[in-house]
């Protein structure tokens, strides 16, 4: 009787061409594996710089509301739509509110001769995908 020639072969050698298919499927598999943990730290950094740069543009527009305050209250700025606006990069004092802008506005309504004022304060901190605005509006009477 005639055998065939892979029965002839014993069975280890038979099985020898398993190593390099197992071994593209586990080199694919963690290629996908780093590409998915780099795709999610990307992400990760977006929201974080997003954030932060929000943060900033809070406590920005929350300043903003402040010095406006005090400019009408104590330095006797007339209420208007058009307070100065505040340009922290300008006076260098600020490095935690660098490329940060206020946009401050003032309006006056008198109620039973009482004078209420509304301010608010837009601020503009960051640009391109890490730009963030925050509205503050605050309402104070003498």
């Amino acid at each position: 009787m005639y055998r065939k020639s892979s029965e002839r072969m014993p069975a280890r050698i038979r099985q020898r061409g398993i190593g390099l298919p197992a071994t593209i499927f586990v080199i694919t598999v963690l290629a996908l594996i780093v590409v998915a943990l780099a795709d999610l730290t990307q992400d990760s950094n977006i929201g974080f710089a997003q954030n932060f740069q929000s943060q900033r543009a809070f406590y920005a527009a929350e300043s903003g509301a402040q010095v406006a305050l005090n400019r009408v209250f104590v330095g006797s700025v007339a209420c208007n739509a058009s307070l100065v606006d505040i340009d922290f990069n300008a006076s260098g004092t600020n490095p935690g509110l660098e490329n940060c802008t206020a946009a401050l506005s003032c309006s006056q309504v008198s109620v039973a001769g009482t004078d209420y004022f509304t301010i608010s304060s837009q601020a503009v901190c960051g640009s391109g995908m890490e730009r963030a605005t925050r509205s503050i509006e605050v309402r104070a009477h003498e």
